[in-house]
């Protein structure tokens, strides 16, 4: 548990006795696939931070469409923006997979903070990162072809989920075909088309919820 908390801009800064402070304050749980942590719309005023499996963040449009933000796992966070600014949750979160999150209230954290600006500092550093990640996604559906988002997010997702074996990077994103259009932005025919069109390339292989990237640098030049 301990490599996995210090991943998190949370704990990074701390030194042991903060780590351990802090954890007192955290409550543990267990939630099963398809389990939803928040809803879109909700109040929220807590910070979730995922210690096993992965869990999405999903957006609805009015008229039924849905959008993945992102898929996240183990030592990263999500809801942190209800730490600053308690108020309506912007999307739902989802169990992906089993997972096991801790959560963190704003009346226990703000309290905290306050003799600790490191830590304070690595949040809004997380929070910046994250909002100029969603900068360039709204970038990309303007400027980039769906090939190139497909690529993209696989590259991405093979960062925070690959596991490098004999024949090439194994991704397991444990997505059906959908979410993986869902998080591209594009409907399933052309994203299943993208894909398809890599493998005749030799570039993936495609598996169930899982994609083995064969050639890690042609794909990183279609991603760009």
């Amino acid at each position: 548990m301990d490599s996995v908390l210090h991943q998190s801009p949370l704990f990074a800064s701390l030194d042991q006795d903060g780590a351990q402070a802090l954890m007192e304050s955290l409550t543990e749980q267990i939630v099963v696939k398809g389990e939803i942590l928040f809803h879109e719309g909700e109040f929220g005023d807590h910070l979730f931070l995922i210690l096993e499996g992965k869990v999405k963040l999903g957006h609805a449009s009015t008229d039924g469409r849905e959008s993945l933000m992102a898929v996240l796992g183990p030592g990263e966070m999500f809801g942190e923006l209800s730490l600053f600014d308690p108020g309506l949750r912007a999307a739902t979160a989802t169990a992906l997979t089993q997972a096991r999150v801790l959560s963190l209230g704003n009346t226990q954290l703000m309290p905290w903070l306050a003799g600790r600006p490191e830590v304070a500092a690595a949040l809004l550093q997380a929070l910046a990162r994250r909002l100029r990640r969603t900068n360039e996604a709204m970038a990309d559906l303007v400027f980039s072809d769906v090939p190139g988002r497909v690529a993209k997010a696989l590259m991405e997702l093979g960062e925070k989920f690959g596991t490098l074996i004999p024949g090439g990077l194994l991704v397991t994103h444990d997505m059906t075909q959908e979410e993986l259009a869902q998080l591209v932005g594009a409907s399933r025919e052309t994203v299943n088309k993208a894909l398809a069109d890599f493998a005749q390339r030799g570039w993936i292989s495609l598996e169930s919820r899982q994609v083995l990237i064969l050639d890690v640098e042609r794909l990183g030049k279609r991603a760009r």
